[in-house]
This record gives C-alpha cells, sequence and structure tokens, in this order.
C-alpha cells in the first residue's frame, strides 16, 4: 500500500504532492503497490481531527482524478468522517482505512457496510491531538488483542463483512511499546484476519537510530521485513520500491 498524503502537514511529506499527485501516483504504481491509500488529515501526534466539508473539498479532486486517470486503481481512502468515506467511496474509492476504528464517526461502518467494502480497523489509544501524552498498558498486547476482538465483533455487527486490521504502530505508544508490538507481531494471526503494520520512517525507528524520518528508510526496510516475517500481509509505505523488495526477498525466503 502507497501512502499518498494530500494533507499540507503530515510529519514527513506532507504537501510535497499537493500538486503532483498523478506523479506519484503512476510512479508507486510502476513500482509495485497494489493499493493506494489517500488522506486529507494529518494524524501526526499532536495533530487535530478537521472538519469534514475542509476534508471533503481537499479529497474529492483529488480522488475523482486519480479514478479518471488510473480507472483499474484500488484505492483507500485514509478517513475518520463517514461522508468523506461516501463521497469518495461514490467517486469509485475500493477501501475504506480509518484509525479510529469508527469510534470518531461511528457512521463510517454504516457507510462501508453499504458499500460492502473492505474495512481497515486501527487500534489507536486516544485521538491524534493527545495519544502522545504519556501513553500507559498494564499489558499492551493484551490490551490491543482485547480491543481488537471487542470492536471486530461491533463492526461486524453493523453489517461490515471484510475487515482488516492494524494494530497502530506509533498511535498511543511509546517507543518500547511499538518494539514490544513489532515482538509479538504474530499473536494477532488468531484473529484469522488480514493484517496490515504502517511502520514507514516513525519515531520507532529514528528516534532509536538518532537520526530523522529522511533518514529512515533503511530501518523501516528492516522492521518492514521483522513484520512479514511475523505475519503482516500488507506494508502501508511512502517508499513503494524498497518495500516491494522486502516482500520480493521474503517471499523467495519461504517459497
Amino acid at each position: 500500500m502507497g501512502i499518498l498524503n494530500i494533507s499540507p502537514d503530515s510529519f514527513y511529506d506532507g504537501g510535497k504532492y499537493l500538486k503532483d499527485y498523478a506523479k506519484q501516483v503512476e510512479k508507486m504504481l510502476a513500482e509495485g503497490a497494489s493499493i493506494i491509500d489517500v488522506g486529507g488529515m494529518t494524524s501526526k501526534p499532536g495533530a487535530r481531527i478537521i472538519e469534514e466539508e475542509v476534508e471533503i473539498n481537499r479529497m474529492m479532486p483529488v480522488v475523482k482524478d486519480i479514478i479518471k486517470l488510473f480507472p483499474q486503481i484500488i484505492l483507500s481512502i485514509d478517513t475518520v468522517h463517514s461522508k468523506v468515506a461516501e463521497a469518495c467511496l461514490d467517486a469509485g474509492a475500493s477501501i475504506i482505512n480509518d484509525i479510529s476504528g469508527g469510534a470518531i464517526d461511528d457512521a463510517i461502518l454504516d457507510v462501508v457496510a453499504r458499500f460492502q467494502v473492505p474495512y481497515i480497523c486501527m487500534h489507536m489509544k486516544g485521538i491524534p491531538e493527545n495519544m502522545h501524552v504519556s501513553p500507559t498498558y498494564q499489558d499492551v498486547i493484551s490490551e490491543i488483542k482485547q480491543y481488537f476482538e471487542d470492536r471486530i465483533a461491533f463492526i461486524s455487527s453493523k453489517g461490515v463483512k471484510k475487515i482488516i486490521i492494524d494494530p497502530g504502530f506509533g498511535f498511543g505508544k511509546t517507543i518500547s511499546h511499538n518494539f514490544e508490538l513489532l515482538n509479538h507481531l504474530d499473536e494477532f494471526s488468531t484473529f484469522n484476519l488480514p493484517l496490515m503494520v504502517g511502520l514507514s520512517r516513525k519515531s520507532m525507528i529514528w528516534k532509536t537510530l538518532h537520526s530523522c524520518p529522511e533518514e529512515a528508510l533503511n530501518g523501516t526496510s528492516v522492521l518492514n521485513t521483522i513484520a512479514l516475517s511475523k505475519g503482516a500481509q500488507i506494508l502501508r509505505v511512502h517508499d513503494v520500491k524498497e518495500a516491494k523488495e522486502c516482500i520480493d526477498l521474503y517471499s523467495k525466503l519461504i517459497s
């Protein structure tokens, strides 16, 4: 899954593709992306949830243009808002990726159920505005597993049939929590659902290596490979070529 951020303030590439999004989509598809995930709202630590109308106005011209230019594309919409999800699905998007698991706007689940598209449910402790403020767990793995057990049941009860889970690296978790989560990622196979991970250039990498997001590509590849070995089936990344190489090499190893 290639990331296309069209928000002006995303943590790594904010504003970079506001005008050249079509060229970036073409590049990611050529490098092997199966899915393009487009988002109009940053969810970096400290960010506020933007208004639906602002997000719709930012997203819709881009979504419509991408679908027109790449009619066979599998387009995922990164949003917490039901109206944004509905508008994008009406335009031809294929997946909804909700960092809140329906907690911010549970009407999004009704929209997904009506369109019968896959729904990515992520774990997040708190909201982006406060999730980085001293997140604590008694047992990070068991608590996230319990979250998914409860949330999957609720989402299914709303009529959503295709669920993908994302443990939410960096969302309300310390660096230690993130590495513990990665170390026990294989435990999430018990849900028998596709598992997506988003490790790309995150602070657990560059803070550990005392660098910065711009220098975190090699670390991203290392952790993506570990995630694959522990059952990850979708890698959500900024750098498609390198992630595809991780997948190809790991696939060769286990073939």
